[in-house]
């Protein structure tokens, strides 16, 4: 979140700030969503170390990817969903950490 982490006023700001707000990608018929390429590589790379072990070890997931083409959506499309998850979990936590100590 950097030196001034009062610029994030919301969730959706913080996960925008690390690339995982949906952008809509629609073509003909077929309407999806899929991820920003800008912002902080290295707070994308966390999410998605954070879903790849969830997806791995943690029994609320269990076979998620396993069937294919769950709900109409592709693996892609499943981590997506799981970052912008993640990133709502995490914001209200690194929000609290970098305003510590009180000035």
């Amino acid at each position: 979140m950097g030196d001034n982490p009062e610029r994030l006023h919301s969730e959706a700001s913080f996960a925008a700030l690390c690339g995982v707000s949906p952008i809509e990608r629609s073509s003909g018929r077929r309407n999806y969503r899929r991820l920003s390429r800008g912002g902080d590589r290295q707070a994308n790379a966390a999410l998605h170390q954070i879903v790849r072990t969830r997806l791995r070890f943690d029994p609320a997931h269990p076979g998620l990817l396993r069937t294919p083409h769950q709900g109409g959506q592709n693996r892609r499309e499943i981590v997506r969903c799981l970052k912008r998850y993640v990133a709502r979990e995490v914001f209200p936590l690194v929000r609290f950490v970098q305003s510590w100590p009180p000035s």
